[in-house]
């Protein structure tokens, strides 16, 4: 594992922003190598602040939209068009507003849909859809993304693997459903470690004065069932995107401006 890069911005509008630009270049590049990319997005304030920086974004326009499989790393576990869960506002901040290809928009199962109210259904479901968008090249049971994003919360969770529980423990599984999540609602979907270190690229989003410890935990040497987000990287990269907020608790060999 190559040690993670680290990007600290005034504060979450000018990260958001940052964020955006940097995503667009990334499909942009993949595209114009393989014809195509892959990004996994993710939902939470820090996501949908991205996604609308995105859409408001002139350079957006650089994309081939048609030519770009979207991916989930989690969901929550609700009736299809429900405000909380992730497609929902990922679609009203970006998704409806640009010409993608639905067959490559590949949304997380509802809990009303083919799987019902059987959330161990849903993930088995939506790993054989990985499954089968894997190629030889990629090397294991889900595509190797271009961009694979995180946000981080407050108490290192990402996706929906939190400190602890057994989904944070998952070696051999690349989607599970989660029970029992300590923020509601309590039933998920989430991709696991393994999966999302098949990313070519790991970004991990963290803004606000409540993300700094959780930030500083991750960063500080923490293991992963403790600290979730210290066990999510990249095959290539791995990349921390902050506010100087979120920054601010970070150990002066990392971010020599943090507070003491």
């Amino acid at each position: 594992m190559t040690p993670p890069q680290l990007v600290v911005h005034r504060d979450k509008e000018l990260m958001a922003q940052a964020a955006a630009a940097r995503l667009i270049t990334r499909i942009v590049d993949a595209q114009a190598s393989r014809g195509h990319a892959s990004v996994v997005l993710t939902g939470g304030r820090t996501g949908t602040g991205r996604l609308a920086a995105l859409a408001a974004a002139p350079a957006r326009d650089a994309i081939d939209w048609a030519r770009l499989d979207l991916w989930w790393g989690d969901e929550r576990f609700l009736p299809e068009g429900d405000p909380e869960r992730n497609v929902t506002q990922a679609r009203e901040a970006l998704l409806d507003a640009v010409p993608l290809d639905p067959a490559r928009v590949h949304a997380m199962p509802a809990s009303d849909g083919p799987y019902g109210d059987d959330a161990d259904a849903a993930a088995a479901g939506y790993a054989a859809e990985l499954a089968a968008a894997a190629g030889p090249e990629d090397h294991g049971a889900v595509p190797a993304f271009d961009v694979l994003m995180l946000g981080v919360g407050p108490d290192t969770h990402v996706a929906s693997l939190f400190p602890e529980l057994p989904a944070v423990r998952e070696t051999e599984r690349t989607v599970v459903g989660v029970h029992g999540a300590p923020k509601p609602p309590p039933v998920r979907v989430s991709l696991t470690l393994p999966a999302i270190r098949a990313a070519r690229e790991v970004w991990l989003l963290a803004a606000g004065e409540d993300k700094a410890e959780a930030a500083a935990i991750a960063l500080s040497g923490a293991g992963e069932i403790q600290a979730p987000a210290a066990g999510a990287y990249g095959r290539d990269c791995t990349l921390w995107l902050l506010d100087a907020a979120a920054a601010s608790r970070l150990p002066r060999a990392l971010y020599p401006q943090a507070s003491a």
